[in-house]
């Protein structure tokens, strides 16, 4: 399967890869945010996977890419998320809420070495209605979000009712105004 290797100071130089062994490690989320070794000329080079084409009947890959990364200048690197505790936050235990994912990655600056191959994001302490934000996520050292570096606090997750408590709640809501429209009425 053909690529490119590009970036740094040297030359674009065009390779083949065995796509048995890509494929395998392709299917592995931590290969998309991590940086990679190839071997190139009996010479070890560290790149970053920057994009890939598959094909649009058959689930192969066609084409890759892949940027020489420096080992003293930042990269700016899309990571995914890992959602935490969902399961435990008092909006979705005792408020019937389920977790919505508004980004599942976001784009991170920091040098090579600091890359993490995923971030998590803990809603344990979230109840129906809240979210937790960019600014609210610890990141290890060396590591920053780039739009809240732009003034972009993006919400990442959120915890929102489910149709079915919503018509829960107007179903309680129309039985109490019906009480209460029972008990203002005079008895006759």
């Amino acid at each position: 399967m053909p690529g490119v290797v590009y970036g740094g100071s040297k030359e674009a130089v065009t390779i083949e890869i065995n796509h048995k062994e890509l494929f395998l490690q392709f299917r592995h989320e931590a290969f998309h945010a991590s940086i990679l070794d190839l071997i190139l000329d009996g010479k070890k080079e560290s790149v970053l996977l920057r994009d890939y084409q598959m094909h649009p009947v058959r689930n192969t890959i066609q084409h890759i890419d892949f940027q020489r990364v420096s080992t003293t200048e930042k990269i700016h690197v899309k990571v995914p998320f890992h959602f935490i505790n969902a399961d435990i936050a008092p909006g979705v235990k005792l408020g019937g809420g389920i977790v919505a994912h508004i980004l599942t990655e976001a784009d991170v600056s920091c040098l090579a070495k600091d890359l993490p191959e995923f971030i998590e994001v803990d809603v344990v302490a979230l109840e129906v209605g809240q979210s937790v934000h960019l600014s609210e996520i610890k990141l290890p050292k060396g590591v920053e979000f780039v739009q809240l570096a732009h003034g972009d606090d993006a919400a990442v997750a959120a915890i929102a009712k489910t149709r079915g408590s919503l018509a829960d709640d107007a179903a309680d809501a129309a039985i109490a105004a019906d009480a209460a429209a029972e008990s203002a009425t005079p008895a006759s």
